[in-house]
């Protein structure tokens, strides 16, 4: 969607290009996630076994996540939908899934969130994950991804993004932080629907766009 001049500490200035995840793309989002040694492809949300089911797959089968992503990606399925990060030569360092809420049905059935009342999904979109490579992190990557996401959800139809980050008193591992920290969306303009710790619901109502 755009270019975005970021500093990262000790180092050069470079340029990140955020754009939405196409099929040109697939191969640096797989190499993203390799590099992050992150073998879930961003089907957490989608994957309807249980938790031991799940860690099973990651462990004995990350290419059926990969091929799983790759496949809705070529059909234009909203359930991939999300923002890729590339610095110059198409090197990706960041992703942000960003689908609609309609479409991570496994979010409203987890216990932190079962008993809120979220609301209607329509125009609701969830920013269901944020991973950034490990030489790039404390860059500047997730924020270059989180400000291009609302130009992208009104060029699909929505009205609002969500986001669900984890409030810890202690700083979390980067690993920890998987859904992005609270500060992040707090800088960006969000506002607390649901205020409960450590997992408060953040919401930002879009404009038009139109001027």
């Amino acid at each position: 969607m755009g270019t975005t001049p970021r500093q990262s500490r000790g180092r050069a200035v470079y340029v990140i290009d955020v754009r939405p995840l196409d099929p040109s793309l697939l191969g640096a989002f797989a190499e993203l996630f390799d590099a992050c040694a992150s073998s879930c492809f961003c089907r957490y949300w989608h994957f309807e076994g249980n938790k031991n089911d799940w860690l099973g797959r990651l462990s004995r089968s990350p290419d059926t996540n990969r091929d799983e992503q790759s496949d809705l990606v070529l059909a234009n399925d909203s359930r991939a939908r999300g923002l890729l990060a590339l610095e110059d030569g198409g090197r990706a360092v960041g992703w942000m899934k960003l689908a609609p809420r309609s479409s991570v049905p496994k979010l409203r059935r987890l216990p932190v969130y079962k008993a809120l009342d979220l609301g209607d999904d329509a125009g609701v979109y969830s920013v269901a994950c944020l991973l950034v490579r490990p030489d790039r992190r404390h860059a500047g990557v997730a924020k270059a991804l989180l400000a291009a996401a609302d130009g992208c959800v009104r060029a699909w139809g929505g009205s609002s993004l969500e986001a669900y980050p984890r409030r810890a008193r202690e700083p979390m591992h980067d690993e920890e932080a998987w859904l992005g920290p609270e500060a992040l969306f707090l800088g960006a303009g969000f506002v607390a629907v649901h205020d409960e710790a450590p997992y408060p619901v953040l919401r930002k109502k879009l404009d038009s766009g139109v001027t």
